[in-house]
C-alpha cells in the first residue's frame, strides 16, 4: 500500500525480450526495441535497468512479483497473456508464465487470457481452453498481426461482426466480462491505423453487457479516447506508460490525464504501470505523494487531482470495474512472504536474486 491506500496496477508484462524469442524478424526486434528505448528513456536514474543487454531477457514470474510487491506499494496486479504468436515464440507474455502466476500467487494477481482474433474459429478454442486452466478476469487483444516479416495492419476492427463480435460473444457466453485492447502506441516502426480508438463505441454498443479497456489510454488519439469514455458507460482507459511519463515527461501526462478527466471525470481512469516495462516504484510514489494539475490544465480538466482522485485511480476504479474485493484481499496479503520481505526494510531496485523465495 502507500500511506495506507490499496494499490492495483491493472496492467503487468513477464516478458520474454530476449533474441532468441524473436520469431517476426525486424518487427520483433523493432517492437523489443521500443520497449528497451521506452524503459531507458522513461525511467528515472535510480530504477533503470543500465544495459540492454540487462533488459532484454527473459524476465520470470518471481522478479515481476518482487518488483511490484516488495520493491513498490503496489498489492494487487494483472498479468496478461499476450498472443503475438506471429511476432514472439511464446507470444512474449506466455499462457505458461500466466498459469504459473495463478497457481503460485492466487491472492496476488488476477490475470487475463489472450488471444488472436484473426485465427478465426481457432481463437475461439484457445479462449475456451485458457478460460478453464486461468479462470481469467478478463481478455487482452491487439489490433494487429505479423505473418513472418509482413505487417497485416488491416486485419480486424472492434466493431467488425464477423472477427470481433464472434470472440465477444464466446467471451460473454464463458462468463469473461472485460475486454481490454492494445491502442494509441504502434508496436514498433509500423502503420499507425491499427491503434487508433474509433473503433471501440461500436464495440461499447453492440455489447452493452461487457466492458471496454483502452490500454495506453492518453499517448495519442486523446480526445477521441476522452469522447468514448463520456459516450459509452462500459468504456473505460487503462494508464499503462501513460502513467510511467509523470517520471520524466510529467506535463505530458498531465495534459493527458487533465484530457481524460476533462472528458469522463475520474471514475474511469485506472493505474497501470507495465512493469517490467518500467520500474513501478518512481511513477507510483510521484503520483501520490508529488503530483498536481498546474493551474492551466485545473481549467482544462475542471477539477484538481485531490486525494480521493488518486485513491480511485490507483485502486478503487478497478476494484469496482472487475468486483475486487479489497478487504478480502488485504487479509489474505497481510502476512504473506513478500508482506514480510518488505517489511524489513532497505530494499533496493532491481533486487532479485533466485532462490530469494525458495
Amino acid at each position: 500500500m502507500i500511506d495506507g491506500n490499496f494499490v492495483i496496477d491493472a496492467v503487468t508484462h513477464a516478458y520474454n525480450l530476449h533474441p532468441t524469442n524473436y520469431r517476426a524478424g525486424k518487427y520483433a526486434e523493432s517492437l523489443a526495441g521500443l520497449i528497451w528505448g521506452l524503459h531507458s528513456g522513461l525511467s528515472g536514474d535510480t530504477h533503470r535497468v543500465q544495459t540492454a543487454e540487462g533488459f532484454l531477457k527473459d524476465w520470470s514470474v518471481k522478479e515481476l512479483a518482487h518488483l511490484l510487491f516488495v520493491e513498490s506499494g503496489v498489492d494487487l496486479a494483472v498479468h496478461h497473456v499476450l498472443p503475438l504468436q506471429t511476432l514472439y515464440h511464446d507470444g512474449l507474455c506466455s499462457y505458461e508464465k500466466t498459469l504459473e502466476i495463478r497457481k503460485r500467487y492466487p491472492h496476488r494477481f488476477l490475470v487475463y487470457a489472450g488471444v488472436d482474433p484473426l485465427r478465426g474459429t481457432a481463437a475461439l478454442d484457445d479462449l475456451e481452453q485458457q478460460y478453464e486452466a486461468l479462470k481469467p478476469n478478463g481478455l487482452k487483444l491487439y489490433p494487429a498481426a505479423w505473418l513472418g516479416e509482413k505487417f497485416r495492419h488491416t486485419g480486424w476492427r472492434m466493431d467488425d461482426p464477423t472477427i470481433a463480435f464472434p470472440l465477444f460473444e464466446r467471451a460473454q457466453k464463458l462468463g469473461i466480462k472485460n475486454i481490454a485492447v492494445h491502442k494509441g502506441l504502434p508496436m514498433g516502426a509500423v502503420p499507425i491505423e491499427a491503434y487508433k480508438v474509433d473503433d471501440i463505441g461500436g464495440a461499447a454498443d453492440a455489447f452493452p453487457d461487457l466492458n471496454f479497456e483502452i490500454v495506453h489510454g492518453g499517448m495519442a488519439f486523446l480526445d477521441e479516447t476522452g469522447m468514448q469514455l463520456s459516450l459509452f458507460p462500459n468504456v473505460y482507459v487503462n494508464l499503462e506508460v501513460t502513467g510511467a511519463l509523470i517520471v520524466k515527461r510529467e506535463r505530458w501526462f498531465a495534459e493527458s490525464l487533465a484530457a481524460l478527466l476533462k472528458w469522463a471525470g475520474p471514475e474511469k481512469i485506472m493505474w497501470g504501470s507495465g512493469t517490467v516495462f518500467s520500474h513501478p516504484h518512481p511513477a507510483l510514489h510521484k503520483f501520490w505523494h508529488d503530483f498536481q494539475l498546474p493551474d492551466d490544465l485545473v481549467k482544462v480538466a475542471g477539477m484538481q487531482v485531490t486525494p480521493e482522485v488518486k485513491r480511485m485511480i490507483l485502486g478503487g476504479n478497478y476494484a469496482r470495474y472487475a468486483g475486487v474485493d479489497i478487504e478480502s484481499v488485504k487479509k489474505n496479503i497481510a502476512n504473506d512472504e513478500f508482506a514480510k520481505r518488505k517489511a524489513r526494510g532497505d530494499i533496493q531496485p532491481y533486487s532479485y536474486q533466485e532462490g530469494l523465495y525458495e
